[in-house]
């Protein structure tokens, strides 16, 4: 029986700076860890703690993990301070990802922002690996500034040249500069004349609490029903088993019953996007 207390020895392969406080690592680990695109996993710092964060690399690419991660605390803070060669353990994988199976037929809208591309760039290869199942996808990314944006390169340039024909990108900043020629504003500005059939498609929201919020609200009045929008509502988990009741949301253990969730579950539940 696997013991899902114990860490599996992972290797850093490479440390990517893609913003001032949010740094992919690949990792190797020693043993074999599947999962599914939305599912997470515990990142162990030896000695010093533990944190859960939603793998970025695509799921079917078996032999080493992405996680993107922002400095936020202590465990961030000294995984930041590592560098290639040295060790951390990954536990996992938890919780329930994105139901593609289900989604077989239909366009997909995808809302981000800021570290919240993490898990939807995941999603969004997964998606691209069996892209004939999909009858489009947009993908509708803000980030603080041009400078905040995560993956700029993919988002910017080699995500919109994959089909151009079934994969639309846009992108947003609160605050240009004199690089930017594209939109300004939240990212609910570019949530708009979708050119999709609401009727069959589902949407994605993942990112800050504040951009949920409003990004959720904005595909309620595009249309999308609340059983339609499916957010990722990992931001309260701790152990990842469902045994220190940090993440509770009324009935629900996000890291058992999430952390992707869909709006219909959890929207009358107190204090959601605090």
């Amino acid at each position: 029986m696997k013991n899902v207390y114990r860490p599996i020895d992972a290797e850093i392969l490479e440390v990517i700076d893609e913003t001032p406080t949010i740094k992919t690592f690949v990792v190797e680990p020693k043993e074999d860890i599947g999962f599914a695109t939305g599912q997470f996993m515990e990142v162990t710092v030896p000695g010093l703690g533990e944190a859960p964060f939603t793998p970025s690399s695509s799921p079917n690419v078996k032999e080493k993990i992405d996680f993107t991660i922002m400095s936020v605390g202590k465990v961030t803070e000294e995984l930041h301070r590592m560098t290639k060669g040295q060790m951390v353990g990954v536990r996992g994988p938890m919780g329930k990802g994105y139901p593609l199976d289900a989604w077989k037929g239909k366009e997909i809208l995808i809302v981000g922002g800021g570290v919240g591309a993490a898990p939807l760039r995941s999603l969004f290869l997964a998606l691209v690996e069996r892209l004939d199942d999909f009858k489009k996808i947009l993908y509708c990314y803000g980030a603080r500034t041009p400078g905040d944006i995560v993956y700029k390169e993919q988002i910017l340039d080699k995500w919109q040249k994959i089909n151009p024909k079934k994969i639309e990108i846009r992108t947003t900043v609160d605050e240009g500069d004199s690089t930017w020629k594209g939109n300004v504003g939240v990212v609910t500005t570019v949530v708009k004349d979708l050119g999709i059939d609401i009727n069959n498609s589902v949407g994605v929201v993942c990112g800050p609490p504040i951009m949920m919020k409003f990004g959720t609200f904005a595909l309620v009045e595009q249309g999308y029903p609340d059983s339609a929008i499916h957010l990722s509502m990992e931001k309260n988990m701790s152990c990842g088993i469902g045994k220190c009741g940090h993440c509770m949301l009324g009935e629900y253990m996000v890291c058992q019953d999430g952390p992707v969730m869909t709006y219909d579950k959890v929207k009358d539940k107190p204090a959601i996007w605090d």
